[in-house]
């Protein structure tokens, strides 16, 4: 209760005490607005009043004896400061003594005591007994004592007149004066932190437990309730609701309304002439948070045709507007490097020689693969001559580079362009291995630096779009395939590689007037250049043709807007096929690389050996070819070895751990031996049975070449052969070559691969093993041929009487079943051959 003083009458005019005190008149002087006033925490008792914010004696009530009133002043404090009391230390108290501050005498009061002063009328007869303040509420309330002959009522209105007449417009509200109503019920002086509203509940409750209470008509709410502001609507409770007690809402146009009329009409017992029911009706006045919001709500909810499309289309905007220049930045620092720390000169070398683990570190030094592949550019100087003039012609540069897997592709681009800065790889084998629509969406952006990206929005969104068929029956378009999500990736990704290439753009030279795709078409050195590896990677797999399909589109995209230079390194030989949908009208530029010749692969066993000699102090160290006396055995190894660059580099390590060029030779073909045995031999879900593989690894290993054609017409492969020898090729068992357009040899996959076919067949378990499950399968087909045959004749023998002319017929199905019978005994004694070899060795 804050301590403030009050005001008693005198013959000339009002002395203002401290309220709660019944002191008579001692002076004629009028106290001005700006006087001291003690004050305490509204939430402790008052030791000068007995008055709290929880009501006299903590009960939540003001009691009043006869002849004494309550008065409810408004507009005394700000209604927007009630969260003020919710912060610690931060009481009522504190709050007033901060409005008294900035209290102008000339232009308002800021303390509830002034006010009040200047609000009632000189010579009142009245005594103000206690001034409540009311923070939350924005009020106060003033009990007060009056003389026997004069009513409430009367008093009233005579504030009221002089309130019109002379308004007090407080400094934080100016544009409205302060009122006042004679409290009629009893009020319920509370400190919860309820918020006032502008609806009112209004609760119709007995006066006492065994009467009962009357339902007001809205006509006798508005008459009690109008006279404290202006009503927007009443609602009254459903009749057939079962909530007790009842209850009905009035909403008022303003807060302050709400406030006057409950702080007014709380506890008001309407009686029986005004409408209130026999034993009259108890008003319970409370403030309902009324949800402004809620009619927007229910339109969105009853309106989803209309909303979820909307919603959809403001977020994709936002993706354009925020996330996508991101996204190109990105995409652009990835191209350039500007994050890459391992691009860093310095920093490889650091970790080139912390990687070493040797006690001194070495200056200038190469690494042992880098050394060894210097003969391999030696002889493939006119093909990195061929790919650098391409680079630098403003025609269409659409490059593809075939090879054997092993067979350097990447080193070759590595080295021909390795004075290009602005280089994107994109390894097409990581995007295919990935497994699921989220990981392929991460693995194409990370590889172009596509970032940030939500690949668990894909998700999401489908589960929108099937809430959305269950509500409005139609797809919102919301959810997006992975097929969309690439174009994204891949029409950023030629923004950022657009945005690059006119970076080199001079804004004052000669140029400066061109358009840009003239200026892209002229200037060809500038263009980034776009490797896309591994194309056609697993490209038999479900799925793949999509992926590869936008990759080729985009890729043709790139190359006819002359923005960047595109090259493909493949080692499918029909890659003509699926790049022939992306460009139908162009020439493929094409560099084959196959594998190196015996001299030129010896040249690189030898470099590889001879990379980690140094010099320290003058003295000389020599080789290891220069040591070691069995290298000798290089001729005759290569020739088995063959000339395919993995399998170089493999045999030179070997050979550095220190064994012999044929022992290391020896093992390649071991290890190269179990890779078929695993891969293409045992039994698996592969497109080609292990008796297919069998057959031209049987016969290879005698033949180095077959023909295509004879292989076709082998029994094993006399359904669906020639689609058998495209996975296979594809697999790198076989490769096929071509001739004026059309396969004509099939040779092993690898150099090594002949030795290790041989190899296999020396193994007469897996030879038996494998030659049995063949014969069995002919057996097979030699035995549907007679059961045919027997089907025939005997359909032939129903026919009533034998016509001359089916003779022929009778006499071939005879000879063929018989011709069937011999082979099936042939392949039964070869089999029992087979047998005996598995019954006896291990």
């Amino acid at each position: 209760m804050l301590p403030l003083r009050g005001l008693l009458r005198q013959q000339a005019r009002p002395l203002p005490l401290q309220y709660g005190r019944y002191i008579h008149y001692q002076s004629s002087r009028r106290p001005t607005p700006s006087a001291p006033v003690a004050t305490t925490n509204c939430r402790k008792k008052s030791s000068e009043s007995g008055i709290s914010d929880a009501g006299e004696d903590e009960t939540g009530h003001i009691n009043t004896a006869p002849n004494e009133s309550i008065l409810f002043f408004d507009n005394i404090f700000p209604l927007r400061l009630q969260w003020l009391t919710r912060i610690p230390f931060l009481d009522a108290r504190t709050i007033i003594s901060a409005y008294r501050r900035v209290n102008s005498p000339h232009i308002a009061l800021a303390d509830p005591t002034g006010i009040v002063d200047r609000a009632l009328p000189k010579n009142l007869p009245i005594k103000i007994l206690s001034i409540l303040p009311r923070l939350r509420e924005g009020g106060a309330y003033v009990k007060f004592q009056h003389e026997a002959g004069i009513s409430a009522q009367e008093l009233e209105g005579t504030i009221k007149d002089y309130l019109k007449h002379k308004p007090i417009r407080p400094w934080f509200n100016p544009l409205r004066r302060v009122r006042t109503f004679l409290v009629k019920g009893k009020p319920w002086i509370e400190d919860l932190y309820r918020l006032p509203s502008q609806r009112v509940k209004v609760e119709f409750l007995p006066t006492t437990p065994e009467a009962s209470a009357a339902e007001l008509t809205q006509e006798t709410l508005y008459s009690l309730f109008r006279r404290y502001g202006t009503i927007l609507e009443m609602t009254s409770q459903p009749s057939d609701s079962k909530i007790a007690p009842r209850f009905a809402y009035v909403d008022f146009s303003r807060v302050r309304y709400a406030t006057m009329a409950k702080n007014c009409m709380h506890g008001f017992i309407l009686v029986e002439e005004h409408g209130g029911g026999k034993s009259g009706t108890l008003l319970k006045l409370s403030y309902e948070p009324k949800v402004r919001g809620k009619w927007i709500r229910d339109w969105l909810a009853s309106h989803p045709r209309i909303v979820i499309p909307v919603v959809a289309a403001l977020i994709a905007a936002l993706s354009v507007s925020i996330f996508d220049p991101i996204r190109t930045w990105s995409i652009r620092l990835h191209i350039t490097h500007g994050l890459h720390l391992e691009q860093n000169k310095y920093y490889q070398w650091v970790m080139q020689q912390l990687s070493r683990g040797y006690d001194y570190v070495r200056f200038g030094s190469k690494k042992s693969e880098d050394a060894g592949l210097d003969a391999i550019w030696e002889d493939r100087h006119s093909q990195m001559q061929q790919l650098k003039t391409w680079m630098s012609e403003s025609a269409d540069t659409f490059i593809v580079i075939q090879g054997p897997r092993g067979a350097g592709k990447k080193q070759l681009i590595d080295q021909a362009l390795s004075h290009v800065p602005q280089k994107l790889v994109i390894d097409c084998k990581k995007i295919q291995d990935a497994r699921g629509d989220s990981k392929t969406i991460n693995a194409a952006a990370n590889e172009v630096g596509y970032r940030p990206v939500f690949s668990w929005m894909n998700s999401f969104s489908s589960m929108i779009d099937l809430a959305a068929m269950g509500t409005i029956g139609t797809k919102t378009g919301f959810s997006e395939t992975v097929e969309n999500q690439l174009v994204k990736i891949w029409t950023n990704t030629t923004s950022a590689l657009k945005g690059l290439a006119l970076s080199h753009r001079d804004k004052k030279g000669r140029d400066a007037g061109m358009p840009d795709d003239e200026w892209l078409e002229a200037h060809p050195e500038h263009r980034p250049i776009v490797v896309i590896d591994n194309f056609l990677h697993k490209s038999n797999e479900a799925g793949a043709n999509m992926v590869y399909d936008r990759i080729a589109e985009w890729a043709a995209s790139l190359t006819t807007q002359n923005i960047a230079h595109v090259i493909f390194l493949t080692t499918d030989v029909s890659f003509s096929k699926s790049l022939s949908k992306a460009l139908p009208d162009r020439v493929f530029r094409q560099i084959a690389l196959g594998d190196c010749s015996p001299e030129v692969a010896k040249k690189v066993v030898i470099r590889h050996l001879d990379t980690d000699v140094v010099t320290r102090e003058g003295e000389k160290k020599l080789t290891d070819s220069q040591l070691r006396t069995d290298l000798d055995e290089l001729d005759g190894v290569i020739q088995v070895l063959g000339g395919r660059l993995t399998d170089l580099e493999f045999l030179a390590r070997r050979i550095q751990a220190g064994e012999t060029p044929g022992r290391a030779v020896k093992q390649i073909i071991e290890q190269s031996a179990s890779e078929i045995l695993k891969m293409y031999l045992l039994d698996g879900e592969r497109t080609w049975t292990p008796q297919q593989a069998w057959v031209l690894i049987k016969e290879l290993a005698s033949n180095e070449e077959l023909r295509y054609n004879e292989i076709l017409l082998n029994d094993m492969f006399s359904k669906n052969g020639e689609q058998v020898l495209q996975n296979l090729e594809q697999a790198e068992l076989i490769s096929i070559a071509s001739a004026n357009g059309r396969p004509n040899k099939i040779k092993p996959g690898k150099p090594v691969y002949l030795s290790a076919f041989q190899y296999l067949t020396e193994d007469d378990v897996l030879r038996s093993r494998l030659d049995l499950s063949i014969l069995s399968q002919l057996a097979a087909k030699e035995k549907s041929t007679i059961d045919a045959c027997e089907n025939e004749l005997k359909l032939l023998s129903e026919l009533p009487g034998m016509p001359a002319e089916l003779k022929p017929r009778i006499r071939y199905l005879l000879d063929k079943a018989l011709a069937s019978q011999e082979k099936i005994v042939g392949y039964e004694a070869k089999q029992g051959q087979l047998k005996k070899v598995l019954t006896e060795k291990y």
